[in-house]
């Protein structure tokens, strides 16, 4: 907690006087908003704000951009925020907060749920190992969705998580696992692949966390998906042709889905399945055989510049 120094004469004095933890960190985080430790002031649950001073009449004049901070911790908080004076951290974001990144009451984080953007908050340490967010202003709206599935046969661990932040970090909207007839590991453990989408996430500055959905074997999923959607199958036997024109050409106006096959490539009877899809695009990557991780990551940099929010269109 910062100390009763920080505090202006009056202000430190009136903490001092009711001697309450709670309160003198709220008049902390009053008087860091008021001096610019809040550029966009504090937002309090009575429905107040204070407001810096020096920055009241530039906020009223200029319009807030949303840009991404990369400099101030990010959090992932499963919870609502619109409308929210406050959201409640569990034991595990507590300690992390507190223990490892050292922070603070009223140091300053950003924190998202998926749902509703990204909000300015300030740490409030509430006990021994307890705390919670002051939510504050939000600092950028949730984008558009951008619908791109992504189907893989599940690999080994560290490969897999890899898999898992890569995605994220090119815009994917749905993670889900297929099983195939080669695929080599065992059953994918979901809590960790959300995990690491998650943490992907937080680092990279993405507002939409993929949904992940449970494994599946290869011929339901095919079955289930929309017959409108496009399926982007990363072939190795398609001949060699520019796979920006080929996306370009296939109709996307549904979403579109990347299917990576395992290790070793789909068997014949599932090729066969996948061929047979109402709106299917046989996509090569190029003349050499990619591992499933790098033609993954090659394939989605490849649809984002063609069909996806590379384009400017949607971020």
């Amino acid at each position: 907690m910062l100390g009763v120094g920080r505090l202006s004469g009056a202000e430190g004095k009136r903490a001092q006087q009711r001697g309450d933890g709670q309160d003198m960190a709220h008049e902390t985080l009053r008087w860091a908003a008021r001096e610019g430790g809040y550029p966009h002031g504090f937002a309090w649950g009575d429905g107040s704000v204070t407001v810096p001073l020096a920055n009241r009449a530039r906020t009223e004049k200029e319009p807030h951009l949303p840009r991404v901070d990369f400099n101030t911790p990010r959090l992932f908080v499963d919870q609502d925020l619109a409308g929210r004076s406050f959201a409640a951290l569990d034991s595990d974001q507590t300690h992390y907060l507190v223990n490892v990144l050292r922070m603070a009451t009223g140091a300053r984080l950003l924190a998202f749920n998926g749902r509703e953007g990204e909000y300015a908050a300030a740490l409030e340490i509430t006990g021994k190992r307890a705390a919670r967010l002051a939510l504050l202003e939000q600092t950028r709206p949730l984008p558009p969705v951008n619908d791109l599935a992504y189907w893989f046969a599940p690999l080994k661990h560290a490969r897999l998580d890899y898999i898992a932040q890569k995605a994220v970090e090119m815009g994917v909207s749905v993670l889900r696992p297929v099983r195939t007839r080669r695929t080599q590991s065992a059953r994918i453990n979901l809590e960790r692949l959300a995990a690491n989408a998650r943490e992907a996430a937080e680092q990279c500055g993405v507002l939409r966390v993929p949904r992940i959905e449970p494994e599946t074997p290869l011929e339901d999923a095919l079955h289930a998906a929309p017959p409108e959607r496009l399926l982007i199958f990363c072939d190795e036997d398609a001949g060699l042709a520019d796979p920006l024109a080929a996306l370009r050409a296939a109709n996307a106006e549904h979403g579109a889905t990347l299917l990576i096959g395992p290790e070793g490539g789909f068997d014949e009877t599932e090729r066969r399945a996948i061929l047979g899809a109402p709106n299917v695009l046989r996509l090569s990557l190029g003349p050499r055989i990619l591992r499933a991780d790098t033609a993954a990551v090659a394939a989605l940099a490849l649809i984002q510049a063609a069909i996806g929010d590379w384009r400017g269109e949607v971020r």
